[in-house]
């Protein structure tokens, strides 16, 4: 009776035990689903935002659903095996209106493409928090306003395509800090001062600053002043 009244009791506690870490895995893998919702909402939120904020009459962003769990099922979207966003590509897609800050949320994104629209306004200074963007294509739009000085951030920043803007004031020297930058752009604005010679820059063409009437030569360090030309 005594050992029966032992093998009863031990089976209890082991019931016991596989029933707490059922409860527990249940709430691990839960804890998990939720934060994958919610990242997937906050960037499905940004990109809606972004969607309100732009006219669309070829309705290329009529699949962005904002009920849906997350955005990798919209047109134009690529996400990675997480569902993270890392691809936005809306290049030639006869869109207008504004960038909202809140594409700075979107801190997986490698390619920003929204090159040949007329869009309008500034450059958010938050999309200096893309810290994966490889490539940001803003070229041939209406885009005005400064570059700012928080893309220096963009530390994996390959590509920085704005010409055939409106922009104005300096080239950031910040700028010069991004080591893996290869391809720089901003001829047909309004930009002022001098041309960045340092970093990345030393290798970048004189015709990538073009048709910026108010823009001068290169800069000549300890002999000509930066801010030549420029108010």
């Amino acid at each position: 009776m005594a050992a029966a009244a032992a093998a009863a009791e031990a089976a209890v506690q082991w019931l016991s035990v596989c029933i707490t870490f059922s409860i527990s895995l249940i709430i691990i893998i839960g804890s998990s689903s939720l934060v994958a919702v919610a990242s997937g909402n906050s960037e499905g939120d940004a990109l809606y935002a972004l969607r309100r904020s732009l006219s669309d009459p070829d309705n290329v962003l009529q699949s962005w659903d904002p009920t849906l769990v997350n955005p990798c099922t919209w047109f134009h979207i690529t996400c990675n095996q997480d569902n993270r966003v890392t691809r936005l590509d809306l290049g030639n897609s006869n869109l207008s209106g504004r960038l909202v800050p809140e594409l700075g949320k979107l801190e997986h994104l490698q390619y920003l493409e929204l090159y040949k629209n007329n869009i309008q306004g500034t450059i958010p200074v938050e999309l200096g928090n893309l810290k994966s963007l490889i490539s940001l294509d803003l070229y041939n739009n209406n885009i005005s306003g400064k570059i700012p000085p928080s893309l220096a951030k963009l530390k994996s920043l390959v590509f920085l395509r704005l010409n055939d803007n409106r922009l104005t004031g300096q080239i950031p020297r910040e700028l010069v800090g991004i080591s893996s930058l290869k391809v720089v752009d901003v001829s047909s604005n309004d930009l002022c001062g001098t041309i960045p010679t340092s970093g990345p820059f030393e290798h970048i063409p004189l015709n990538n600053f073009e048709n910026n009437p108010r823009l001068e030569g290169p800069e000549l360090l300890g002999l000509a002043s930066y801010d030549t030309n420029c108010s």
